[in-house]
C-alpha cells in the first residue's frame, strides 16, 4: 500500500467507526498533467455512501482468524442504510463548500452526483477527494512529487483497494458500484503507465482505463516535466 494511502488510513479509522465513507460510482474522470506543472483534474458522476464495516484488513484478517481456530466468522454486514435527511444535507453542505466542485445533488440510494473540475500548479501533491467535515479522508486519486523532477500518478479506488478480496462477497464489496473511465492526458514525457491497451500519441499523450467492480491494478502512471 502506498504510503500516502497508509497514512490517511490511520487517520481515517477513528472517524471511519463511527461514520460512513466516500467510494465511487458510474463515473467520468480526466487528469491533464502540464510540462510546466499546470494541471486539471475532473470527476463527474457518482460518489457512493458506504459503510466502514469492509473497508479495512482488520476485519478482513478477523474473520479469517476465526476461521482457521474453527470459529464461525460474523456475516457479511448488511448494505448501508438509506442516509438521513439530515445526512444527505450535511454531506452536500461539506462538499459544496469545497473549491473544485461545481454542482452536488443526492439521487437516492446512498448515491450523490458531483461535479468536480479544479486546477493548479503541481509544487506540492495533489489528491482526491479529502473533506473532513464529509468524511471522506482516504484519497481515490493521488498525484506525488518526486526530487528527479518526475511525479507519480497513482487512482488507488479505480483498482483493488486495502485487503483485496479476502473476504468479500458481492453484497458487500465497497467497489461494486464503481463504474467508469479515467483517462490521463500529458505534454510531459510519460515515463511509465500500466494500461495493457498503451499510449495514444500526439499532441499530448492519453492514456485511458477501464474501471469496474473486478478492476485490479489501480491506474497509474509517472510523468516527467520540462524543467
Amino acid at each position: 500500500m502506498p504510503k500516502l494511502l497508509r497514512l490517511a488510513v490511520a487517520l481515517a479509522a477513528p472517524l471511519l467507526l463511527a461514520s460512513c465513507f466516500l467510494t465511487p460510482g458510474a463515473f467520468e474522470s480526466s487528469l491533464d498533467i502540464r510540462r510546466d506543472r499546470s494541471f486539471t483534474f475532473n470527476y463527474v458522476g457518482e460518489v457512493v455512501l458506504s459503510d466502514p464495516g469492509f473497508t479495512g484488513n482488520e476485519s478482513f484478517e478477523l474473520a479469517d482468524t476465526e476461521a482457521e481456530a474453527g470459529e464461525t466468522p460474523p456475516a457479511d454486514p448488511p448494505p448501508p442504510a438509506e442516509p438521513t435527511e439530515a445526512q444527505r444535507r450535511s454531506i452536500i453542505e461539506a462538499l459544496s463548500r469545497e473549491a473544485g466542485y461545481r454542482s452536488v445533488e443526492y439521487v437516492g440510494e446512498g448515491k450523490f452526483r458531483v461535479d468536480y473540475s479544479i486546477s493548479g500548479r503541481l509544487d506540492h501533491n495533489f489528491v482526491y477527494p479529502v473533506n473532513v467535515d464529509a468524511v471522506s479522508l482516504i484519497p481515490w486519486i493521488a498525484v506525488e512529487l518526486r526530487q528527479d523532477g518526475t511525479a507519480r500518478m497513482t487512482a488507488m479506488a479505480f483498482g483493488d483497494s486495502p485487503g483485496g478480496e479476502t473476504g468479500r462477497s458481492a453484497g458487500n464489496d465497497p467497489n461494486r458500484h464503481r463504474n467508469g473511465t479515467f483517462t490521463l492526458t500529458t505534454d510531459a514525457d510519460l515515463v511509465m503507465h500500466n494500461d495493457e491497451d498503451g499510449a495514444a500519441e500526439g499532441e499530448r499523450t492519453s492514456v485511458s482505463w477501464r474501471v469496474t467492480p473486478t478492476s485490479r491494478s489501480a491506474p497509474t502512471a509517472v510523468v516527467r516535466f520540462g524543467d
